[in-house]
């Protein structure tokens, strides 16, 4: 699998989110999806503390065993263990790193990123407290998820000389395209910051398995979700789009899982696709499904999910 720079960091254009570790995935299966990816090319993995209940990490760790130098760990703090809340102060940084260390079994992680900002703790603060996780060897570089272009050069310019946020996270997607509309994107073009994008496969209806006129596949991620959640994942409007996209891929003869993969991997600004994975199977999948489309076909892509 082809590579890209984050920062001084080299990680596969697929990457694996770790958030079912612990949860929908016991210590098996994750090992499972963990060696599958591996084995596929994949050497990004992007965890955070409060995935699986605290167990992802663990999970992770264990299932890397003696394959732990082949691989970029990212994780995050920042979410209160009990869901409560953010907090971000210079104590609480340092002490989540400690922990999260802990449960990887690490001396050090590759990237870590704060989850959410913390509007009580000037990011100044923040920062501040990661370069000195830097300084002290047990970070190799440092990011940020959820976070405005704006805060994004706030956070560059408060770095000052030290190292600063490598990268970000937020959703992109066909079906979510609104980094390209609140600035996002810009900055990150504009600063040299690695673009993560997560949810790139939107809760599973760009994976091709949810059909027109079909019922949600059973034991798939948004056959699982809170009835709310679901309403939204599958409104009229979603479901209409995605229904498009299908029909344009059968004319191409070209996977929705590869449009989805392949049409953000189009941005220069992304790194890598972060995508979550249940089983063996998927991961493949997901790793395999990179194609470099043609002129045409992502201009077509653009026009099909324009507004979205």
């Amino acid at each position: 699998m082809n590579q890209r720079n984050l920062g001084s960091l080299r990680v596969s254009e697929v990457g694996v989110g770790c958030n079912n570790f612990g949860t929908r995935l016991q210590q098996d299966a994750t090992t499972a999806v963990v060696n599958a990816a591996i084995d596929a090319g994949v050497n990004f993995f992007d965890t955070a503390d409060i995935y699986g209940d605290l167990k992802s990490e663990v999970q992770l760790g264990v299932a890397l065993g003696s394959r732990r130098d082949e691989v970029i760990i990212a994780t995050k703090f920042g979410m209160l263990h009990d869901k409560s809340g953010v907090c971000a102060t210079p104590q609480y940084v340092r002490d989540s790193c400690d922990q999260s260390l802990g449960r990887l079994g690490r001396d050090v992680i590759d990237l870590y990123q704060l989850h959410f900002p913390d509007e009580s703790t000037p990011l100044a603060e923040t920062i501040g407290a990661m370069q000195e996780l830097v300084t002290e060897g047990k970070v190799r570089e440092i990011g940020c998820s959820n976070l405005s272009a704006a805060q994004l050069r706030e956070a560059v310019a408060a770095a000052g000389t030290g190292p600063r946020f490598v990268s970000i996270q937020s959703q992109y997607s066909l079906l979510d395209r609104s980094p390209e509309n609140d600035g996002v994107l810009e900055a990150c073009d504009e600063l040299d910051i690695g673009f993560l994008p997560f949810y790139p496969l939107a809760n599973g209806l760009l994976t091709g398995k949810v059909r027109p006129g079909e019922p949600v596949p059973e034991g798939t991620r948004l056959s699982l979700m809170p009835d709310d959640r679901k309403a939204h994942w599958l409104s009229d409007e979603l479901r209409s789009r995605v229904d498009t996209l299908i029909a344009y891929g059968d004319e191409q003869s070209v996977s929705l899982l590869t449009f989805a993969f392949s049409w953000l991997l189009s941005h220069a600004a992304v790194s890598s696709v972060i995508a979550g994975a249940s089983s063996a199977a998927q991961v493949s999948a997901n790793a395999h499904a990179v194609s470099v489309l043609t002129p045409t076909q992502l201009r077509r892509l653009n026009e099909l999910t324009a507004g979205a």
